[in-house]
């Protein structure tokens, strides 16, 4: 922490803008899950991956496991694990349906999950089964004050 305050202090001397992470980034147009995954819902289909909540508290991601291309899954169910210097995590899906497509960057770069989580670092690509379940997932307010509450209590 003293570090960051000395950083902030030497950065506002030479005008420089240095972004605190006090709070993870949480896009508003998507939908997130309460085990910290993301859906963008993209028609019949959606985009997953995990949050920056999850890869901030997880470290360093060296690999991912992924499902194969045609697998189901179920919302809430896990569908592959991403595993850091830190722990290994199951992946839960936020939506049912059918992996149409996986990110084979992945197998390569696991890291793409810290550095760009909503980007580069998508984990599975999943062709809906059922749009209604998207419902039951919270918004990006929600979702970062749920953060905010889980936080709290550790």
């Amino acid at each position: 922490m003293a570090c960051r305050v000395l950083a902030s202090r030497a950065a506002s001397y030479l005008r420089i803008s240095v972004p605190l992470r006090n709070f993870s980034t949480v896009p508003k147009e998507l939908k997130y899950a309460d085990t910290h995954e993301w859906a963008k819902v993209d028609g019949e289909s959606a985009i997953i991956g995990i949050t920056d909540h999850a890869q901030d508290h997880l470290g360093d991601v060296v690999y991912v496991e992924l499902p194969e291309v045609g697998a189901t899954v179920t919302q809430g169910g896990s569908f592959g694990a991403v595993e850091s210097v830190k722990a290994t995590s199951d992946v839960n899906s936020p939506v049912s349906g059918k992996v149409i497509e996986v990110n084979e960057e992945l197998s390569n770069s696991p890291g793409l999950v810290n550095g760009s989580p909503y980007e580069n670092g998508w984990i599975i690509k999943v062709e809906m089964s059922n749009k209604g379940e998207l419902n039951s997932l919270m918004d990006s307010d929600q979702y970062s004050k749920f953060c905010e509450e889980e936080d709290a209590k550790h």
